[in-house]
């Protein structure tokens, strides 16, 4: 019963931006896994997930991409070097950066998986990332504020 729902679990957050374990475990009960907070608090460690912003203001469970991670802290320091200024209109986000610093910060953005971003372009000290909607790129140059 345990792998079921472990599966399960990793199935909703692939289909669905689960916010909370409460969100969890409600759609864990409409699937017919009758479970309580403390059991999804064991199942989200042992699954090792992690809450990352969706891009529009909230947050999701995600699997942590533990072979990436390294990786990923390197992207950030990479990214807070190069970024000179975020801002945004309509749908997309415009961020500048130092001269040829462009591609280096844009695979560190692609790295943090913002579900609201459609897709990135860098030049040699800009960078475009198209978003769902304006609120999607409101909230993106908000988070990638708060990570400067």
């Amino acid at each position: 019963m345990k792998k079921k729902r472990l599966e399960k679990i990793l199935e909703l957050i692939q289909n669905y931006d689960v916010e909370n374990q409460d969100v969890l475990i409600k759609l864990l009960q409409k699937e017919g896994f009758h479970v309580t907070q403390a059991t999804i608090s064991r199942d989200i460690k042992e699954l090792d997930l992690v809450k990352v912003a969706t891009g529009y203001g909230g947050y999701k469970y995600i699997k942590r991409d533990t072979g990436n991670k390294a990786k990923a802290h390197k992207y950030m320091a990479i990214f807070r070097e190069s970024v000179t200024a975020i801002s945004y209109a309509n749908n997309l986000a415009v961020i500048k950066c130092h001269n040829g610093m462009a591609n280096a910060a844009c695979a560190a953005i692609d790295t943090m998986n913002y579900s609201d971003v459609l897709g990135t372009i860098a030049g040699d000290d800009t960078i475009f990332v198209a978003c769902k909607s304006e609120e999607g790129a409101k909230n993106l140059c908000e988070e990638m504020n708060r990570l400067m």
